[in-house]
This record gives C-alpha cells, structure tokens and sequence, in this order.
C-alpha cells in the first residue's frame, strides 16, 4: 500500500468522480484509475461500485475512508512538525519589551536561548506598552512583554501574565539615605526628595507619578526624560532618586543604594502578549515557552 493510493483514494471518495479527484491530485485520470485498481488488489476487495455516472462506497471502501484520512492527516502533521524544527535552524524573533525588561529580565533568557537555537535571530525592540500594542497589532513584532494593564483595551492580543514585581528605590551610596533614614522608605517620605524621572510614555514614570499623587504631594524631579540606562547613571551621579523594579536594581551592581518601599508598596505585572488572529512563529513559541518556564 502506497501513501499516493491513500491520498487518490480518498479524492474519489469525496468527489464520488474519477475525472474530478484527478483534476484535484493533479494526475492523469488513467494513472489515478491504475492506482485505485492496485490498490484494491493489494487490499483484496474492492472499494468502489462503479456505474455510469455513480460512483459509490463498498462496505471495504467505506471502512478505509477513515482510516485513510488519519494516516493522511497524521502525515501531514509529522511534515509541519518536521519543518518548523528544522526552522529553529534559521529564522528570527521579533520581541518587543520595555527598557527595564531589556535591562533586567531579558538578559539570561535570551542566552538560553541563543544557546539552544544559535541560527535564530533575535530582533529586540525597545519601548513603552503603548508602543509596542501598537506595533503587535500592525505585524511588526511576534511577542512583547507589555506591563499590564495595558494603556488601551487590546481585543485583538492574548496576553499572559508572566511576574509580578516589586519596585524599590535606588540612591546614591554616597548621598544621604532617603527619606527619614530607616531601612524601608514611605511613599510619602518621597515628597522630600528629588527624583530621577523617566520619559513620558515610560510606564514607571507613570506609576510613580500617580503613586506620589495618591499619597496626596506632586513629585519634584531633578531630571527628568532619560531611559533607564541614563535613569541609573543620574542616580549614581547622586543627582536623586528613582523608582525602579527590584530586578534591575539587583542586576545595577553595588554602586548604588536598594531601600525597599513599606507595604503595600508598589508593584508592576508583566505579561507576555501576541496577537490573538496570527499565531507566533514556531521559534517565537519557543522562546515564549522559555519565558514563561524560566
């Protein structure tokens, strides 16, 4: 038995014509009708009753029809899968993310990753959640980590939650500490102090901002505009403070100051989101796997 009989068969069986299945095989008619008649041969009986323009089941055909389709479909399935792991040989990721997952959660992931899949390019994409919804939902980009909620309602992405994380303050070790001094920091202990501000459109800009409003004073920046990287540097300069997630602060070494924020403190999510139209590509799945086992 031959997978091509398999696959002629079961175009007879459907288009109930031995001229039609062989339009929709692209074969010669005479060739479909030598393979259907082999095949009976092979299988001992045969599978269609044959009349001037009536082609039908018999009892053996209807009893392969099934069978036929899932060794079909099973093949089918075992070429897609071979193909989209021979892509991870080649091919790229486009991954959004905001600079402070650039800076602290990325890194180790995206190791791992190069480690395992050498031949995949990775496209990194810097930016604030609004940007990068806009630029999922327009094809620029396979995944982003986005912090939720999201700045818009975005039916069209799938988003899952990834980490929940705690934001700190980070100093100057050669400033004095902030606030009145002790070990953790009040969210109004900020009204005394000078912050390191991010650019508008940086999600932790606007987190800290309603924070200190909601402590009921107007924060005072020192600087304001920079992207993290800049963020730390004006803080080690001892121009301020700034609010940062607990991982970058980890990652930005001992020169500078970590003061955890009092409970409740201030938290972010982080969820990864794709479009929910488009599945991702297979080395963009992959990497999602990664990202959310890590």
């Amino acid at each position: 038995m031959q997978f091509q009989q398999l696959q002629y068969f079961v175009a007879v069986a459907e288009t109930r014509h031995f001229t039609r299945a062989a339009e929709l095989v692209h074969v010669a008619q005479p060739s479909l009708s030598q393979q259907i008649k082999a095949l009976e041969r092979e299988l001992g009986a045969d599978l269609f009753l044959r009349a001037r323009g009536n082609i039908t089941l018999t009892d053996a055909g209807a009893a392969l029809l099934p069978l036929a389709r899932r060794i079909l479909a099973d093949a089918d399935t075992a070429r897609q899968e071979v193909q989209e792991l021979a892509q991870l040989r080649r091919g790229r990721v486009r991954l959004g993310a905001t600079p402070s997952l650039c800076t602290g959660l990325l890194p180790d992931v995206l190791r791992a990753f190069h480690d395992r899949y050498p031949g995949i390019r990775l496209l990194i994409e810097e930016g604030g959640s609004h940007d990068l919804v806009r630029e999922l939902a327009r094809g620029a980009l396979d995944l982003a980590l986005v912090v939720l909620p999201l700045p818009a309602p975005a039916p069209a992405l799938t988003t899952v939650e990834l980490l929940r994380e705690d934001l700190v303050v980070v100093s100057s070790p050669e400033a004095p500490v902030p606030g009145r001094g002790g070990r953790i920091l009040e969210v109004a202990e900020l009204a005394g102090e000078r912050l390191v501000m991010f650019r508008h459109g940086y999600d932790l800009r606007e987190l800290t901002v309603a924070a200190c409003r909601s402590a009921g004073f107007e924060p005072d920046f020192a600087v304001e505009g920079g992207e993290m990287d800049a963020v730390l540097g004006f803080v080690r300069a001892g121009l301020g403070i700034a609010v940062v997630p607990r991982m970058v602060a980890t990652r930005a070494g001992r020169d500078l100051r970590v003061t955890p924020l009092a409970r409740p403190g201030l938290h972010r999510t982080i969820a990864l989101a794709h479009r929910s139209d488009v599945a991702p590509p297979r080395a963009a799945r992959e990497l999602q796997r990664m990202l959310l086992e890590r």
